[in-house]
């Protein structure tokens, strides 16, 4: 048992009695992170000097009667897309190699308000593109249940320094996929919010009407805790969403009595994994056995969704990083004939092959001639898939399925096929299209690996997701195993 392991009232009530100092909290992150990073790989830079700092001015504090922010003295890593003030973030590109940013995204304002502290950035697929963090220009991370499988992405070095014990929560981006399916690869909690409730000022754009920053964690109470510091209007963001931001920790009643549940069929079908399906089954009837109920439905558009996220994503994913060209930040190529030269090199030197392949079919998409054919064609299957889930929320509380078909695949096992690479998305990517709410939950394992749960919600309802899954927590036991380090 590690204090990580704790949750986050019982820390702040050892802080409290003076069982427990912030300084012992940033020693037991780095501690893990000296005893295991060099297997696992989770962080791209280490923020040690800043950390301690910060966290004598917090102890300094806790003498004190003064209020003390809801994620007081908490060990947090911040996936490096999201711009921190003064600390290197590179997206994981040589591209941003040099990158040091001038100001804060607005939820790393929000951590610090809170007082958490921050330990380091955290490895990723490059630009958020992938879902195995194979595409990192500097390393791989490893999933710290298997070092030789993958711990998803693109958020993997965040779903894999909470399963460390190297953090106590981190922050992700999910565009399609990117905070659940590490989140259920590495046996962790992570929560995709809904679109427009967590401000995405400071996070570098991939595809800007599907990115959504969120919480990885250890159990569900953390996560609402987390959700409940970083929600909120923000006036920098055009998208964020101006709703008064419900109390998510009283939320947490464990009372899902006659809550009514959908589980689609196309969820259960052909592709996901026999262990799968029987863990996602064993869940369901634990929801059952606590006064839930449930029934198969229909989301008759989900085999489009694959397609038409990879159309749409890449299609603004070419438009959004038109701005790295070697000109105003980032790395720049030496000596070029001429400005399109210094554009052309730098573009070719700065981004990896899976970047390039994204902006490539992106510029096509959006090419006179194809733009009707491709891309306002996926728009379309967009809003049909949005249909299929206000249809179901017309009748159902949440949706139930895996989060994704099979546990983690092997390291350097499907990183040459990018065609299967995206279809481990297909469970995950209808909900980013359609804008709503999900969380994955540890429900079970198979072969030694986490298999997650995915509880989906209605837009703006995050209370619900979260006492569903907090119900399930507390009926079940997955989420306080641990990898054998």
């Amino acid at each position: 048992m590690t204090l990580f392991d704790l949750r986050l009232q019982e820390i702040h009530n050892k802080l409290r009695s003076k069982e427990l100092s912030v300084s012992d909290l940033v020693d037991e992150a780095f501690g893990k992170i000296n005893e295991r990073e060099d297997r696992v790989k989770a962080y791209l830079t280490l923020d040690e000097e800043q950390a301690r700092s910060t966290a004598k001015k917090l102890d300094d504090k806790l003498a004190s009667n003064e209020p003390k922010g809801l994620l007081f003295g908490l060990p947090a890593g911040i996936k490096d897309n999201i711009v921190t003030e003064g600390l290197r973030t590179t997206c994981a590109s040589q591209f941003l190699s040099n990158y040091n940013p001038i100001y804060d995204a607005t939820v790393v304002t929000k951590l610090k308000q809170a007082e958490s502290v921050t330990i380091g950035k955290l490895n990723m697929d490059e630009f958020a593109m992938g879902g195995s963090t194979e595409n990192s220009s500097f390393y791989p991370t490893r999933n710290p249940w298997n070092l030789d499988y993958v711990p998803g992405g693109s958020s993997g070095g965040s779903a894999a320094a909470v399963a460390a014990g190297e953090a106590y929560f981190t922050l992700g981006s999910d565009t399609g996929g990117s905070i659940r399916q590490p989140a259920s690869y590495c046996g962790v909690v992570g929560l995709k919010p809904t679109y427009g409730l967590v401000s995405r000022f400071g996070l570098v754009a991939f595809a800007s009407s599907l990115d959504q920053i969120g919480p990885i964690t250890k159990n569900v109470e953390d996560a609402a805790y987390v959700l409940q510091a970083i929600a909120g209007y923000d006036k920098m963001d055009s998208t964020s969403a101006n709703i008064e931001i419900p109390d998510y920790i009283s939320a947490l009643t464990g009372d899902i009595r006659g809550l009514r549940i959908a589980v689609p069929k196309e969820y259960m079908g052909e592709g996901v994994d026999p262990a799968v399906k029987e863990s996602v089954m064993a869940s369901l009837r634990v929801l059952e056995s606590l006064g839930a109920e449930w029934e198969e439905v229909s989301l008759p558009h989900t085999e489009y969704a694959v397609a038409a996220y990879y159309l749409l994503a890449s299609s603004e994913a070419s438009s959004n990083l038109a701005r790295f060209d070697g000109v105003r930040y980032g790395v720049r190529a030496d000596n070029p004939d001429n400005l399109l030269d210094l554009y052309h090199k730098s573009r070719s030197q700065g981004f990896g092959s899976e970047v390039k392949r994204r902006i490539m079919l992106g510029t096509y998409a959006l090419s006179s001639g194809y733009y009707d054919a491709y891309y306002l064609k996926a728009q379309k299957v967009r809003t049909l898939i949005k249909r299929d889930f206000d249809e179901v929320f017309a009748k159902y509380d949440i949706i139930v399925g895996p989060t994704a078909p099979t546990t983690a695949f092997r390291i350097g096992s499907q990183v040459d096929n990018p065609l299967t690479m995206y279809l481990n998305d297909i469970l995950t990517i209808p909900v980013s299209l359609a804008g709503v709410p999900a969380l994955s939950v540890p429900c079970g394992f198979a072969e030694g690996l986490p298999v997650g749960l995915q509880i989906i919600g209605k837009p703006f309802d995050e209370s619900t997701i979260l006492r569903v899954a907090h119900a399930f927590e507390a009926n079940t036991e997955h989420h306080k195993q641990r990898p054998n380090l």
